[in-house]
């Protein structure tokens, strides 16, 4: 048995939740570790192997999203049965769709079409459903509130206020002696979430989307070039140099921690940020990421995870049991109260007591209808190598390497090969 699957049945071991029994089937899925998620999918499948009498074991996925698809993908190509149910980003069921189940007839209708249909869309792949929306996702600008006050400043709408802002409250901050305050974090790190970061500056520019609908390259213009040689701009400057390092994780860290004026970041920060020993605490507004100058618009990356099934799980009925216990609304209500994540059923939007949890959820539907789709879709099998050239590209312009202009127009010509490739 190779070592790294030796490894994976010792985690499984160690991981394994729910009463034993000898009669009981055990199933093991698969969670992502970023924040409190790892904590809440466990309580979760916990509870379901409570009401159902069996086992459930957890796998802790690696936190940034590309190294969590190379796991999932050298599982699945190798057909090992050790975990039933994946969480699937929603740019995966392209790439994942071979070796996922169809869920279409094993689910109700009427669970089905409880989901927002644009998220249902996305993880359907040639007229089968390859995984039940789970929570939905999209870009935030979170800021310090107590800050912006003291300084008599509105919470930006455009880049240029967010940066003139960074300016004057780094200096006036620094001059009380906390040298390790910056004004902007984000994910500069070179994986999937700085192609959501550059897809945001962009598109906020109008600049694309990367891709138009129809397959066609729109990586390379004057609006694109604009929006990265702005970003470069804020490193060494309103941001960390460290940022180019930055993941989600790292990000909440230097602002949670109050290092730090505006974070990019998606919603789950909310519910950490506002945690009981969080120095942030009761100081932490969020808002639409801003707009590409007067003539831009506000944008936010749409993102969101559902839950898919192992095509080569030896207990399928089980797995989709424990899908759609944690993809319902009783499920979903309880980590938007505890966590922050967005439910993908529209009416817990309008539940009082996920409101009151999540203020800022009455707000999302608007943030929502701005927010724009990695083109995922129009990429198919090619989207991970389509955004492995974006981020590529971005992080060399926002290290120095590289102007904007000579960046994007290599990595135009290259996604032109890839796809015309891919079309052979």
């Amino acid at each position: 048995m190779p070592r790294f699957f030796r490894r994976l049945l010792l985690v499984l071991l160690l991981c394994g939740v729910g009463g034993l029994s000898a009669q009981a089937a055990r199933i093991t899925i698969a969670c992502s570790a970023v924040g409190m998620e790892y904590r809440l999918c466990k309580e979760g499948a916990h509870a379901w192997a409570r009401k159902t009498g069996n086992t459930v074991a957890l796998v802790q996925s690696p936190n940034l999203t590309t190294d969590r698809l190379a796991l999932y993908v050298q599982m699945l190509a190798a057909q090992s049965s050790d975990v039933d149910v994946f969480q699937i980003d929603v740019i995966w069921p392209g790439i994942l769709a071979p070796y996922l189940l169809n869920l279409q007839p094993l689910v109700p209708t009427d669970e089905i079409t409880r989901h927002f249909p644009v998220l249902v869309d996305a993880n359907t792949v040639n007229g089968e459903l390859k995984a039940l929306p789970w929570y939905t996702d999209v870009g935030l600008l979170f800021y310090r509130s107590d800050l912006l006050k003291a300084y008599n400043r509105p919470v930006p709408q455009t880049w240029q206020e967010l940066q003139e802002t960074a300016q004057l409250v780094m200096k006036g901050e620094r001059a009380k002696g906390r040298r390790h305050f910056y004004g902007y974090v984000f994910q500069g790190k070179p994986y999937e979430g700085l192609t959501c970061n550059a897809l945001e500056w962009i598109d906020s520019f109008h600049g694309g989307r990367i891709l138009s609908d129809s397959g066609r390259v729109t990586f390379y213009n004057t609006s694109a070039v604009r929006a990265l040689d702005m970003a470069a701009g804020w490193v060494g400057t309103i941001a960390p140099r460290g940022v180019l390092t930055y993941g989600e994780e790292e990000s909440r860290g230097v602002f949670q921690a109050g290092h730090a004026l505006f974070m990019r970041n998606w919603p789950y920060a909310w519910a950490l940020a506002n945690s009981r020993h969080s120095p942030v605490r009761g100081k932490v507004g969020v808002a639409a990421l801003p707009a590409g100058g007067d003539d831009g618009h506000p944008t936010g990356t749409l993102g969101g995870w559902g839950l898919g099934v192992s095509r080569f799980s030896k207990h399928p009925e089980l797995a989709v049991s424990l899908v759609r216990y944690l993809t319902g609304p009783d499920e979903q209500r309880r980590r938007a109260i505890v966590g922050a994540y967005n439910p993908t059923i529209p009416a817990l939007y309008k539940d009082p007591a996920v409101l009151k949890a999540d203020p800022f959820f009455a707000e999302l539907p608007e943030i929502l209808r701005h927010s724009v789709a990695r083109p995922s879709a129009a990429a198919g099998r090619d989207y991970n190598r389509l955004s492995a050239t974006v981020w590529e590209a971005a992080h060399d312009v926002l290290a120095g390497r590289a102007k904007a202009k000579d960046a994007l127009s290599k990595a135009a010509q290259r996604l032109e090969r890839i796809l015309q490739r891919s079309q052979r």
